[in-house]
């Protein structure tokens, strides 16, 4: 991904915090010299991503998987809040549309696990933990996990390099921003949350 360094996170727990949020990731790698992605639920494991991991799962019935045997290269995006900007927010002119948005694009080394029940219940506490109130898992729910796992492929990316882009609307002025803020407050939340913090 090309960053824009005005649109690049001012700190790193930025983009930690958007792959928290947000885990329904897209992993991409090459099968035979085609790319192939697959969108599956990631989540971070500790506190860091350049020089962290990520542990993921999907369904052995996805062929993707198989090429994580030889252990490749890839790369996982994370897709945080966007949106589109219309001119007739800015309530000037000449005014342009564009998107803002925020993404995360890791890429590392992909290694197979053995212990998927391990993976799911760690993701399941992960997502939980985003959620009030949060599920707690029964003796039932936890038996029932067992009898999926022949389904379930588990993974672990060892994360090389992180990039992101945080484009909310920086490069223009106080004005016309708190308008843009303001317009996602009314229609997209999250977004509107996230330029707060930008």
């Amino acid at each position: 991904m090309h960053v824009f360094p005005r649109y690049a996170a001012k700190d790193p727990a930025q983009a930690v915090e958007l792959v928290r949020r947000n885990p329904f990731a897209l992993v991409v790698s090459t099968v035979d010299g085609v790319p192939v992605a697959t969108h599956v639920p990631v989540i971070l494991e500790g506190g860091v991503l350049e020089g962290g991991a990520l542990l993921g799962h999907m369904a052995r019935a996805n062929p993707h998987w198989r090429s994580f045997e030889s252990e490749p290269e890839v790369l996982v995006v994370f897709s945080g809040p966007h949106g589109y900007v219309s001119p007739t927010v800015y309530a000037t002119d000449p005014a342009v549309p564009t998107w803002d948005y925020a993404a995360v694009h890791v890429t590392g080394r992909v290694e197979l696990l053995d212990d998927a029940l391990d993976v799911v219940e760690r993701t399941v506490t992960a997502l939980e933990s985003l959620r009030s109130p949060s599920w707690e898992p029964t003796p039932a729910s936890r038996d029932r996990f067992a009898a999926l796992l022949p389904g379930v492929v588990a993974f672990r990316v060892h994360v090389h390099t992180e990039k992101s882009m945080f484009k909310l609307s920086q490069d223009i002025d106080a004005e016309r921003y708190a308008r843009v803020r303001a317009s996602f407050a009314a229609e997209n939340p999250r977004l509107a949350d996230l330029m707060d913090g930008s």
